[in-house]
Formats: structure tokens, C-alpha cells, sequence
């Protein structure tokens, strides 16, 4: 699944022989408020609170307290992870759900999967509404420095997936330039192991392209997109079946260590969860349950050379604050000229297709203003990813194309309820007098109705263009990395979630502000200009 770019296994993981202590806990503090507006009914309450609640910071006193053990995980992963069990599909099932049933049957609590998305399931154990994230979540230094780390209970490695019948053999052909002279092209996970190790191995030979989900990566395979994809080996298994027209290439490369985050400032959780993986490795569960989805590989008996968590070596931390942001800038910018090409690309389409489809509705005979009224309607009910999808997987559009195409489409329908609006708002007398002068019904529309139309819809225009800077994010889907897509990655692997926040934010500000300018300027013009029409 995910892994941080920035971490060294090699600087920060111990011989695996050597045995392994736990990282220094974070000071935990919490505040007690009252709502009470009678002085002793406050005092009596922080008695009782005081009396009945668990020692401050004792995370699985707590826990058993309440009977119940959340845990973050995200079923559009998919298998053999967590997704929904085929026999009944309002239930969750996969490797890492059996997993947490009986590591909570140990702690005596009932488990309760929370679903979320998989790249924000970190932040929200942040806040306290989740006990424990599991979720092929691989070990990395800068993870295990903000959260408690279990011991690995899974040994993953990476396995490249391509067309039967491919010339790719194996990871070692995609360092040879293709005969043809262009590089390879190679789909991944967004953030995760294969990720990193395809930028850092591949060269000058691989282009990296990020999928969010790792079947679409194998989708876009088959459908002849791009080269091959490289996944997680279990992901790989799991869906071999599912695409026939695949095959996995070459033995697996690199490894990785998938671990159980639990939050930072107390490792009671933590420690007590390494001891119930350390049994069901003893026991010998934890290698039924991985026969069972057909995960098990020879890599799983360095699993039994941990007796504890990874221990994070000191060293050298990432420097935070600007520092972060200048280490990063370049990609950020990146992803704002990708977030701005695919604004003006698309928004003019829109704004063009959206006064035709208008002028067709209130002008067009009436086959078309009812295909056109369907074609609104159409758009404006289903949602934008939905949109890209088709035009990315089923009609195999490129990355741009798609992207570009898929938004404008999806906002000429909003633009052409506002130019409908602003036709609708030119008096009748208008046509009526140009048509006395002896003008065409069509020339009428161009020459007088449109261009007043035009100066009434500048504001609410503009307004949709804005939004259209947020809603490029939703490119991400079809491989373009933009800048929302980019701060999440850059937040998850560095751990400067506040830094890159405040950098995207002023990016987005910096583009958006000049068009809010252009629109108050624009009203204050056509409002003179009516005035000064009105006065002659």
C-alpha cells in the first residue's frame, strides 16, 4: 500500500537479528473542561470523571473500559486488505480485518472498523476518533517518530505486473531503454512503496504514473495505457485472477514491513497489540489467516526475528517549517502549474459549450432544446469522478485529454444555466426592435442579446471559474498530480502536514485572488458603462 518517499530503510531499520526496543514515548497531556454553570455541579462532575476514568494517557485501559477497539482502515484499497465480503456484502472482510478480530479477541474488546480515506487515516488517529490504523500501512521513520509502531506483521515486497506476451520479463528490463527510444511506462500506487522505489530505481527509463487505487493501475495496464504497474506482492496476488490478460512478471523486489500505528502519546495500546502478534505468529494463525488469501510467502519468517517494534535509530531529522517548503517547493510548483493548465484549459470549453447549449434551449427546435435539456440534466446529476472515469478507463482517453475534457464538460452545464439566466434576462423588446430593423432572428442573437448577456454573467462566471481551481483535484484520479493530490503525498511522507497545508492554501489564494479582482472590477465597469448609458 502507502509508504513515505523521505525514509531510509537502511539508516533507520536495525539488523533484524539484533533485538529491538520500543521508541521513547511523546509527553501526553489532556484538559478537563466543565459545562456546568453551577460551581458545585462542576466540581461534583470532575469528581465522578476523576473517579471512574481510566489513569491519564492509558490508552488500552481505555480501551477496555469501552469494550471496543476503532480501527481506521479504507475499502477502496480493496483486497486482500479490507473490502466487502461477497457473501454478504454489508460486512467487511480481508486479511487485516481477521487480523484485528482476534488480536482483539486477545485484549477481550469488540473491533470496530471505521472506514475512511486511506491517506487522512493517520490524522484522524490524531484526534483521538480512532484507536489504531491498519491498513498495509508501511513502517517509515517519519511515521513511526509521530505515531507508535508495532512490530511488522507482515513482510510485503513488490511485484511488477504486465501483458502476457509482454517483452518485459522482469524489473531489470525496464532499465534498458525501449527499442524504440521512449521510456517505459509504469502505473503505481500514489505514496507507496512502488511509488518510491520505481522513482528512485527506474531512472531515465521509467515514467512514474500515480494511480489512486491500485485496480485502476491494473485496469489501465490492460487496456494498453501504459507499460506495466508495479504492486504490493499481496494487492498482486489477490487480483491476478481478475485480469486474465496479465501476468506477474519477474521474481518480487525490495521489502517493507507493514505495522499497526496506534497514537504516540502512550504505548500501552501499542505494546499489548505487539504481544497478540507475537502469539498468533507462535500459534501459527497469523500463517493461516495469510494461506487463507493466498499471501503467504517464504519473506514471512523474518517476522519471527522481531520481538518487539522497529526501533527507530536517532539521527538527523527532516528540518521543518520554511526549510520544509523550500526542500519541496519545486514539486509544489509543479503541481500548481498542472492545477493552473488544467483551469484554462478547460474553463473556456466550458464557458464556449455552455453558451451554445443555451442558445439551443431557449432558440433550438424543440428535438434539440429536449436533447439538450437532457444533456444538462445528465451532467449536472452525476458527479465529475464518475465522469472521468469513463473518459479515462472506457474510452481510453489520454491523462490530459481526460482531465481537461472531463471538467469542461462537467462545468458547461453549470455555465449554461448561468447564460440561460442571462439570456432570459435581456427584455423581449430587444429582438423585437432588431427584428423591425430588419435583422435575422440568428444575427439578433449574436449581435444584440449576447453581448448583453455576456456583461451579466461576468460575476457568476468568474465565481465557477474559482471553483474550478478546488475541483481540478479530482484529476487526480485519472494520474495527474496536482496540487491537492501533491500536499497530500507531501504531508503523509514528510509529516509537515501544517507546513504544506499553509503553502497550498497561499498557492491556491494566489491564483484565485487576481479572478475575484477581475470580477468586482468587471461589475464596477459595466456598471458605470449602464449608468453612462442610462444618463445619454
Amino acid at each position: 500500500m502507502e509508504e513515505d518517499p523521505g525514509a531510509s530503510e537502511s539508516d533507520a531499520i536495525r539488523d533484524p537479528t539484533a533485538p529491538h526496543g520500543s521508541a521513547r514515548p511523546l509527553p501526553h497531556t489532556s484538559a478537563v473542561r466543565s459545562r456546568g454553570t453551577v460551581l458545585a455541579v462542576a466540581i461534583a462532575a470532575l469528581i465522578s470523571w476523576f473517579a471512574v476514568a481510566p489513569a491519564h494517557g492509558d490508552e488500552l485501559s481505555r480501551v477496555k473500559s469501552a469494550g471496543v477497539l476503532r480501527y481506521g482502515s479504507d475499502m477502496e484499497g480493496g483486497g486482500p486488505y479490507a473490502f466487502p465480503d461477497p457473501r454478504n456484502p454489508r460486512e467487511v472482510t480481508g486479511f487485516e480485518v481477521e487480523l484485528m478480530r482476534l488480536l482483539c479477541a486477545e485484549l477481550g474488546v469488540d473491533p470496530a472498523f471505521t472506514q475512511g480515506q486511506w491517506d487522512k487515516l493517520l490524522q484522524v488517529l490524531s484526534t483521538g476518533r480512532l484507536d489504531a490504523v491498519v491498513n498495509g500501512y508501511e513502517w517509515s521513520e517519519v511515521r513511526s517518530r509521530e505515531y507508535a509502531a508495532t512490530r511488522p506483521y507482515y513482510v510485503f515486497q513488490l511485484q511488477l505486473i504486465a501483458p502476457k506476451g509482454s517483452a518485459i520479463r522482469s524489473w531489470e528490463d525496464l532499465k534498458r531503454p525501449r527499442p524504440d527510444g521512449r521510456r517505459w511506462t509504469v502505473g503505481v500506487l500514489v505514496g507507496s512503496a512502488g511509488d518510491r522505489f520505481a522513482e528512485e530505481d527506474g531512472g531515465k527509463t521509467v515514467d512514474v504514473i500515480r494511480f489512486d487505487g491500485t485496480t485502476d493501475a491494473m485496469k489501465a495496464v490492460e487496456n494498453g495505457q501504459y507499460d506495466a504497474t508495479l504492486q504490493d506482492l499481496p494487492a498482486a496476488r489477490f487480483y491476478r485472477d481478475r485480469y486474465p490478460s496479465l501476468a506477474l512478471v519477474g521474481p518480487p523486489v525490495s521489502h517493507g514491513y507493514y505495522v499497526i500505528y496506534t497514537g504516540a502519546g502512550d504505548p500501552s495500546l501499542r505494546d499489548a497489540l505487539d504481544r497478540g502478534i507475537g502469539r498468533l505468529l507462535k500459534s501459527g494463525e497469523l500463517r493461516r489467516i495469510y494461506e487463507k488469501y493466498g499471501i503467504w510467502t517464504e519473506a514471512q519468517a523474518e517476522l519471527e526475528t522481531f520481538d518487539g517494534p522497529i526501533e527507530v535509530v536517532t539521527g538527523e531529522r527532516t528540518g521543518g517549517g520554511l526549510s520544509l517548503i523550500r526542500q519541496y517547493s519545486g514539486l509544489l510548483l509543479d503541481a500548481a502549474t498542472v492545477t493552473v493548465l488544467l483551469s484554462f484549459g478547460s474553463m473556456p470549453l466550458a464557458m464556449a459549450v455552455g453558451l451554445l447549449v443555451a442558445l439551443g434551449r431557449l432558440y433550438g427546435p424543440a428535438p434539440m432544446r429536449t436533447a439538450l435539456t437532457g444533456y444538462v440534466e445528465l451532467i449536472r446529476g452525476t458527479p465529475l469522478m464518475l465522469q472521468l472515469y469513463v473518459l479515462f478507463f472506457v474510452l481510453r482517453l489520454p491523462a490530459w485529454v481526460a482531465g481537461i475534457a472531463g471538467l469542461a464538460i462537467n462545468y458547461s452545464a453549470y455555465e449554461a444555466e448561468i447564460y440561460r439566466a442571462g439570456l432570459q434576462a435581456i427584455p423581449a423588446g430587444q429582438m423585437e426592435a432588431a427584428l423591425a430593423l430588419g435583422m435575422t432572428r440568428a444575427m439578433a442573437v449574436r449581435r444584440i442579446i449576447v453581448p448583453q448577456a455576456v456583461r451579466i454573467v461576468i460575476p457568476p462566471v468568474t465565481n465557477d471559474f474559482i471553483a474550478l481551481f478546488k475541483d481540478t483535484s479530482v484529476c487526480s484520479v485519472v494520474t495527474l498530480v496536482e496540487l491537492t493530490k501533491q500536499y497530500s503525498i507531501l504531508a503523509n511522507s514528510t509529516g509537515g502536514a501544517i507546513e504544506f497545508a499553509l503553502a497550498v492554501a497561499t498557492l491556491y489564494m494566489l491564483m484565485s485572488v487576481p479572478l475575484s479582482w477581475f470580477s468586482r472590477w468587471s461589475e464596477r465597469r459595466l456598471s458605470g458603462e449602464m449608468k453612462g448609458a442610462a444618463t445619454a
